[in-house]
């Protein structure tokens, strides 16, 4: 009440500080009565000014904006368990917008941080509020629901748990991914996260192959489609994907089944007019070549000459009515497609993250990881250094125990980073001017 009454008093009277309730009705009958109309404070103008003062979770959307290294610096592990809870009652919030929020903020939470015991105690919790949301919710707030149930069964990993999770979740996210009167961009991305859900958290086979015919089913229309090249594509691209995904932790026999009806399809999608269509089709042969001639070494496709020729043309693709970022990216792709099929060889990379390093020499854990860091963006790293479940998935084996210190060294701060990018951008930029002779383009024109 004290505050309320010092909130009148400086809103009527412009006057004095100091004066207490009879200070302030003096004030008001000496303004006359051009203050009659104001209404005294309310109840909706109370909440406002409480949320002012609560920098916990009363902004959803301030969570994803600070990250992960905020976190780190200024919040302790309590903080960060106080603003969950906010974050998971915002979930249920009348407004649309402050819900999505709340399901991002979550998500780069649970992305950036393990949060293992915290989530067990609220995994149903947190498993209504993203049904609900994927139910009763528009195109921007089903993604961000679907966007954070493979994150959750990353926290969980592979166990009772995690199937609990799935097995509510997944009747909702094939609904939506086989209904045309639903948002395209909804159905991409429910696509994918079910995949990844169904990798982790699938025991029984039936339930498998069920998600194996659901993804086909989406992606199989691309094979007749003339025209490929609208908005569909993106959730047709992203169902091919998720089934490849899955088709690597299929039993042999039914990888074999596969091969027979898909292998000999695949190709026609090497001529789609999207570049991301075509992308997807090769690397998914390519895997599917691995694991082809893993189970038989002398695995030879009947038309390989043809499929050879393509591959090389997409590599030296020059067609000027594409993109030049698209015809970059998707040469680079398919001559390493092309070298896996005509060479059985893979182009090795190497990810870092802190002391250690993983090095990728195989489609099949090349597409594991790419789809990991999809749905964990920039946590991905962190993920590999402290998620068991991950680091099983790449054989990476027990977590490296880390000290505090040791894993201070090792941060680069926000302001040395970008002391660091500057420095590295203006040599950049002096080393290319030097092959950058304004004279020598003069002469060729005089």
């Amino acid at each position: 009440m004290p505050k309320n009454r010092k909130r009148n008093t400086a809103h009527r009277g412009g006057g004095g500080s100091g004066s207490g309730g009879g200070g302030s009705s003096g004030a008001a009958a000496a303004t006359g009565s051009q203050h009659r109309n104001i209404q005294p404070f309310s109840d909706e103008d109370a909440s406002i000014e409480t949320m002012s003062h609560c920098s916990g979770y009363s902004d959803p959307s301030s969570f994803a904006e600070d990250g992960p290294e905020v976190l780190d610096e200024e919040g302790s592990q309590e903080d960060l368990e106080y603003k969950l809870k906010g974050l998971i009652d915002l979930t249920l919030d009348k407004s649309a917008k402050t819900r999505q929020a709340a399901l991002d903020g979550i998500k780069s939470a649970l992305a950036s941080k393990m949060l293992c015991e915290f989530i067990l105690e609220r995994r149903m919790t947190l498993t209504d509020s993203i049904e609900r949301c994927l139910k009763k919710g528009k195109s921007e707030e089903q993604r961000a629901a679907a966007a954070l149930a493979p994150v959750l069964c990353v926290q969980l990993g592979p166990g009772i748990e995690s199937e609990e999770v799935l097995k509510a979740l997944g009747p909702v996210l094939k609904k939506i991914i086989c209904d045309g009167a639903a948002s395209v961009q909804a159905r991409q991305t429910c696509a994918t996260c079910f995949g990844v859900c169904c990798f982790i958290a699938t025991e029984d086979i039936t339930e498998l192959y069920s998600a194996l015919e659901c993804l086909e089913g989406v992606f199989s229309k691309s094979y007749v489609a003339e025209k490929d090249s609208g908005p569909g594509t993106a959730l047709q691209v992203g169902a091919l994907l998720a089934w490849t995904f899955l088709l690597t932790i299929c039993p042999i026999g039914e990888v074999k089944n596969k091969l027979e009806v898909h292998f000999r399809k695949l190709p026609s999608l090497l001529s789609s007019d999207d570049v991301n269509m075509r992308i997807a089709a090769g690397e998914s042969l390519a895997l599917l070549l691995e694991l082809a001639r893993g189970l038989e070494s002398d695995f030879l496709y009947e038309d390989m000459e043809s499929l050879t020729q393509m591959l090389r043309a997409l590599a030296t693709d020059g067609n000027k009515h594409r993109a030049k970022v698209d015809k970059r990216r998707q040469r680079s792709v398919f001559r390493d497609i092309l070298r896996a099929v005509e060479e059985r060889d893979f182009p090795a990379e190497t990810v870092k993250f802190g002391p250690e390093r993983m090095y990728i020499d195989c489609w099949v854990k090349k597409h594991t990881y790419d789809t990991f860091k999809e749905v964990l963006g920039s946590g991905m790293q962190y993920h590999l250094q402290s998620n068991e479940f991950l680091r099983n998935v790449f054989e990476l084996g027990p977590p490296v125990m880390l000290d505090a210190a040791a894993l201070k060294t090792m941060k680069i701060s926000r302001f040395e980073r970008h002391l660091y990018n500057s420095a590295a951008f203006k040599a950049r930029t002096k080393a290319r001017s030097k092959c950058r002779d304004k004279r020598a383009d003069v002469g060729e024109f005089f």
